[in-house]
C-alpha cells in the first residue's frame, strides 16, 4: 500500500535505464529510474508499462507494483505526478503527448530527447509554453563531480575557460555518428551546461559514417560573456573501450573529468625548464558517489511541489543537445 502524500511515479519503457540496469554489480547505485525512485523518501514507485511482456514481468516483480501495455490506460489508472518516459527516442514526442494529454505537469524523458530535430523542438515547446515541465535526463547536470568542475568555471580558480577537447570511444563497430547520438548527447549537454552556452559546429574532419577509426569535430561555444569558446571532439569506433572525457584548458590550470576521472592541474614553476611553468596535479578525486540519478529525481520532486521552479535539465536544453548533433548529419 503506497504512503499517503508521496508522490506517484510511473514509468513508460521498461528496459535498461528505466530498471534492467539496476542488476549491474558494477555501476553506482542508484543508476535507473526506478532505482532513484525506490530510494528517494518522497517518491513511490506506482506503476509500468512496456509493450514487451517480458519486461512488464520482471519490472512487476522487482519492484512490485502493478504494470500495463497501454500508457494511456496506465495513466488514466494510477493518476501518477511524475511519468517517466524510458522508451527509444523515436516515440519520446508520442509518449510525451500521451501523458500531457491525461493532464501530467512533470514529465521525465531519457536522452536524446528525440531522434529528429522537428521532434524534439515540439517537446521544448511543450515545456516552454507551460503545458508541463519537461526534464530531459541529461544525467550528468545532476552529477557531483561536474556540479564541482562547473562550480571551478564560475570561480575561476584557474582563470578564464579558454577551450575544451572532449573523447568519446564507444563500440568496435558502430557508426561514429550513432555513437555521437548515443552518448555524443551527454559530451554535447554537459558542454553546454558547464560554459553556460550554446554549441555551434565550424567543421567535420574525416567521416561520421565510418564504423573504424576516429572522426574530429571543431566547435565553438557561443556564450554572451566569455566569447567564443574553442570546443574540439573526437570520437571513434573500433576501440574495444569506453572513454567519455573532458579536458577543459584554462589560463592557470586544467581540469580533466570523465567516467571515473577527475584531476585538477594548476600552473606552477617548472621542475623540467628554466623559465617556464607546467601543470601539477593538484587534485585527484574518486567520486564513488556521484549521486547522478538521485539529484535527478530529487530535481523532478522540486518541481512536482514548487510550481515557479524550472528544473537543472529542461526540454529545451534536450533540444539544443539534438540540434547539435544533427548538424552533424
Amino acid at each position: 500500500m503506497e504512503a499517503k502524500n508521496k508522490i506517484k511515479c510511473a514509468f513508460i519503457g521498461l528496459g535498461r535505464i528505466a530498471s534492467i540496469l539496476e542488476d549491474d554489480p558494477l555501476r553506482e547505485k542508484p543508476c535507473t529510474h526506478a532505482g532513484a525512485v525506490k530510494k528517494n523518501p518522497d517518491t513511490v514507485i506506482s506503476a509500468g508499462c512496456d509493450i514487451k511482456p517480458k519486461r512488464r514481468a520482471l519490472f512487476a516483480e522487482k519492484w512490485n507494483c502493478p504494470v500495463f501495455e497501454n500508457p494511456t490506460e496506465m495513466i488514466k489508472e494510477i493518476n501518477p505526478d511524475i511519468v517517466f518516459i524510458a522508451t527509444h527516442p523515436d516515440i519520446h514526442l508520442e509518449m510525451t503527448e500521451k501523458a500531457i494529454a491525461q493532464g501530467i505537469k512533470v514529465i521525465v524523458c531519457e536522452k536524446p530527447l528525440a531522434d529528429k530535430l522537428g521532434k524534439a523542438k515540439k517537446i521544448a515547446l511543450y515545456h516552454k509554453k507551460g503545458v508541463a515541465k519537461i526534464i530531459t535526463n541529461h544525467e550528468r547536470r545532476y552529477s557531483n563531480n561536474y556540479i564541482l568542475a562547473k562550480k571551478r568555471i564560475n570561480e575561476k580558480t584557474y582563470g578564464n575557460l579558454l577551450s575544451v577537447s572532449a573523447f568519446l570511444y564507444m563500440g568496435k563497430t558502430k557508426k561514429i555518428i550513432d555513437v555521437m547520438w548515443h552518448d555524443g548527447t551527454h559530451l554535447a549537454d554537459i558542454i553546454m551546461y558547464l560554459t553556460n552556452g550554446v554549441l555551434k559546429k565550424n567543421k567535420t574532419i574525416g567521416n561520421l559514417e565510418k564504423r573504424e577509426g576516429t572522426a574530429l569535430v571543431a566547435a565553438y561555444i557561443k556564450n554572451k560573456k566569455a566569447g567564443k569558446i574553442p570546443v574540439f571532439f573526437e570520437c571513434g569506433a573500433g576501440r574495444d573501450y569506453l572513454t567519455f572525457s573532458l579536458e577543459l584548458s584554462f589560463e592557470s590550470g586544467s581540469i580533466k573529468i570523465g567516467n571515473g576521472i577527475y584531476e585538477e592541474w594548476k600552473s606552477m614553476e617548472s621542475p623540467y625548464y628554466t623559465g617556464f611553468n607546467s601543470l601539477v596535479m593538484t587534485d585527484k578525486l574518486l567520486f564513488e558517489k556521484t549521486a547522478y540519478f538521485e539529484n535527478m529525481v530529487k530535481d523532478a520532486v522540486k518541481a512536482v511541489r514548487e510550481p515557479d521552479y524550472s528544473p537543472v535539465s529542461t526540454a529545451v536544453d534536450g533540444y539544443n543537445a539534438v540540434k547539435f548533433l544533427s548538424s552533424l548529419e
